[in-house]
This record gives structure tokens, sequence and C-alpha cells, in this order.
């Protein structure tokens, strides 16, 4: 007799990669600079390769060419020239557009750009200021993964009716809950720590809106996957595939953490 899979059947590996990877990107987080904008140059990087893989267009110098624009924007961002990079990214999705002679579901190259370019961009930017930078980036990281565990523990301890299951059927309306619940959590504790005054909710506000763009971040890869015919981006990542399916829900977050803060003002801590 066949046994059914255990709902719980991945959880070993998955704590196993999070275990190894968490503290070197918290680390150079922390460290800021060279370590970090090394490490996003290289996300960057691997983002594209997988990319070009979904497209089958690895063997495309032409479209190499033109993701090599993603860590160039990386490089310039990182170098105090966030709208230089935008422009580089802006160019690249049009080169791209012509390399693949249009951009259509059938055509999806040129989306590769801003989808991942935008993301990245937005963490390097995000990171700079030295008065909060390391405390912006680090809790919208903590964010996006209570989202994601809260998420996995709920939605697979309880189950229950499918949330998007033309898209993902593995997601749950509880599961969703528990990720909104994960993220809010994040935000008081982060506020709770980081604030000198009383708790404000203004972070726990964010951390939800942080929260649900995350989860969309995470469908829309899911969406993806399925338009593409494919279980994982990638294999780079034991236990969660290929980068595209760790940090789907960063390249959604970053930008909208970015956009807050943008509007907020420039090295104002979005959490305290």
């Amino acid at each position: 007799m066949r046994q059914t899979p255990s709902r719980w059947g991945d959880l070993k590996l998955r704590v196993m990669s999070a275990a190894i990877l968490a503290p070197m990107a918290l680390l150079c987080i922390w460290a800021g600079g060279v370590p970090f904008t090394a490490l996003i140059t290289l996300i960057a990087i691997g983002l594209s390769y997988e990319w070009l893989g979904l497209c089958r267009r690895r063997g495309s110098f032409a479209a190499i060419g033109v993701f090599a624009a993603l860590p160039m924007a990386v490089l310039l961002t990182a170098s105090g020239h966030p709208a230089i990079s935008i422009l580089v990214l802006a160019v690249a999705a049009i080169a791209a557009i012509v390399v693949s002679g249009g951009v259509s579901p059938s055509r999806p190259l040129a989306f590769g750009v801003p989808y991942l370019g935008l993301g990245a961009v937005a963490l390097v930017w995000l990171r700079q200021p030295p008065v909060g930078g390391g405390a912006n980036v680090i809790v919208l990281l903590l964010i996006v993964w209570a989202s994601d565990i809260g998420a996995y523990m709920v939605g697979r301890a309880l189950g229950g009716p499918r949330l998007a299951p033309s898209i993902s059927p593995g997601k749950t309306w509880s599961g969703a809950i528990g990720g909104l619940a994960g993220a809010a959590a994040a935000g008081f504790t982060a506020s709770a720590i980081l604030s000198d005054s009383a708790v404000s909710w203004r972070p726990v506000a964010i951390a939800m809106l942080i929260g649900i763009v995350s989860q969309a971040g995470d469908l829309f890869e899911s969406l993806l996957k399925r338009h593409f015919g494919v279980k994982d981006s990638g294999t780079m990542i034991p236990g969660h595939g290929g980068l595209l399916d760790r940090l789907d829900a960063v390249l959604t977050a970053a930008p909208a953490a970015a956009l807050l803060a943008l509007i907020l003002g420039r090295g104002v801590v979005l959490w305290e």
C-alpha cells in the first residue's frame, strides 16, 4: 500500500536551508556596503539565470546581454545613482521586447526585467541610509519570513477552503490569515524593540500591508510557474527550489517598502 505523503514532509529540508541561508543574509544586511551589494548582485545574476531558463533563452547571447542590466542596475544604485539604474532597467526592458519580438504571455522575456530588477534595486536603495537602512531591510525580511512561516504552519495545520485553487492548490484561506497574523506580530515586535516611546500601531499596519503584498507576490509566482509548466523555478535551494521560489514575496514587498520609505521620508525607520 502506497503511503500518503506527510503534510510536513518537506519541513526538515526547508528548516535546514533557512538555518544556513538566513544568518548569512542577515549578516550581509547588517554589514551593508560591499557585502550587501555583492549579495544582491549575485542574487540578481541568479534570478536572471532562472528567468532565462524559464523562458528557454539561456542559449541566446542577446537575451543574456539584456539581463546583464540587472546586476548593473544594482551596482548603479549602490554607487548612489538609483534614477540611472531605473533608466537602465527601462532600456533593458525595451531591448528585451525587441529581442523576443514583443511582450505577451507567449513572449514573457521582457517582463522579467522589471519584475526581478525593481526588487533588487529597491533592497539596495532601502539599505543605503546609515541611520535606519539596516533596520528597514532586516525587519522587512523578518516580516516576509513571518508571513511565510505563519501561512505555512497554519495552512498545513488547519487546511480548509483553498485560497486560489486554479493558481496554487496548496494555499488556503487559513494559511493566508496565519500569514497576515505572522506579519502583524513581526511588525508589533519590531516596534516594541525599535521605538523609544510606546508601541506604535503604524508599523503593525505597514507590516500587514507588506504581508498582503508578499502573499500576492507568492501567488503571482505560482501563476508564473503554472504558466511555464514547472514545479519550481530552479534547484539552487534545497527544499525551496530556485531563488525565485524563495524570493518571490521579497520581489514584491521590497518595492512596496521602498515606496513607503520614499513617501514618509528617506532614512525614516518604517517600524518605529
